[in-house]
């Protein structure tokens, strides 16, 4: 089953063949000269489709940003769909990827494919043919960052043929797969839960659900516990919002807040499902 793509906030900053100056890039620069610290609003940034001829399959590209002299980075945000990717490319002075959500692909012409995921630092040194982009059923987004010699940030190349995509990847060390989800040689929430049971659907909620729709940019991991808590209070489902209830607090969601939300909700999901989840947060509110 193919998942949407994550915002891999997985940002890319070779990505260039975007050259030319973000939206407000004279005022950045006049500011600059002045010495000011320069804030470009968010929505005074583009938007873009990766062209054709340097990616294959569906690829955004946005918050695009070009330091002023005597900087010499760019960078910006890329979010490839599930089975998008870059054509075979290099940099003059290397690529710094930082995966943001999603899981994603890396290759060094010559090498075995890698595997990426949200939190992964990726260096790639200068001249090194490579390409990067989403697996084949998840999405990827990440930042990258380059930097520009004699004013070129990137040569590209041909594209990556489905072969050559295809491949698959070496295995992740152990101490990397277990990511952030859990320490080293601990299981996840989800493998306590439910690994016994059934360890692909623990497997799912690790890779996709958290380590996929969690990590996506576009809310706060507050904000997804506010939808996720509401969702769980209206449906009237004690067992998971006990869960996720602590989960809220430890992303940064009041005691007040969640107070505050079931009793909005009251008026909507109806009485006895607020009363219910009254009950389950005076019970995690006492754990602290």
């Amino acid at each position: 089953m193919k998942q949407p793509a994550v915002v891999l906030v997985s940002l890319v900053v070779s990505a260039a063949p975007l050259h030319g100056q973000q939206a407000g890039g004279s005022a950045m620069t006049a500011a600059s000269q002045e010495g000011a610290i320069v804030v470009t609003r968010s929505e005074a940034q583009t938007s873009r489709q990766g062209p054709a001829e340097n990616f294959t399959g569906s690829v955004r590209v946005d918050q695009r940003f070009q330091a002023s002299a005597p900087g010499r980075a760019s960078g910006a945000r890329v979010t490839f769909e599930p089975g998008a990717r870059t054509a075979w490319h290099t940099h003059p002075l290397g690529q710094t990827l930082l995966v943001a959500s999603g899981v994603g692909r890396v290759q060094r012409w010559g090498d075995p494919v890698d595997e990426i995921r949200p939190g992964d630092v990726v260096w790639i040194p200068p001249g090194q043919k490579h390409w990067h982009g989403a697996s084949p059923t998840t999405g990827m987004s990440h930042i990258a960052i380059a930097e520009q010699l004699d004013g070129k940030t990137v040569d590209w190349m041909e594209q990556v043929t489905d072969e050559q995509y295809g491949a698959a990847p070496r295995p992740r060390p152990a101490a990397a797969a277990a990511g952030n989800a859990a320490p080293a040689e601990q299981p996840t929430r989800a493998q306590r839960l439910m690994g016994d049971i059934s360890p692909k659907l623990a497997q799912l909620t690790d890779d996709v659900l958290y380590g996929d729709v969690w990590a996506r940019p576009q809310l706060s991991p507050r904000d997804r516990s506010l939808v996720t808590v509401s969702a769980l209070v209206a449906m009237n489902r004690p067992d998971q919002l006990r869960s996720h209830l602590a989960l809220a607090r430890d992303n940064g969601v009041t005691e007040d807040e969640i107070a505050e939300t079931i009793t909005h909700l009251a008026f909507y999901a109806g009485w006895p499902s607020a009363v219910t989840a009254v009950t389950v947060a005076k019970e995690v509110f006492a754990k602290k």
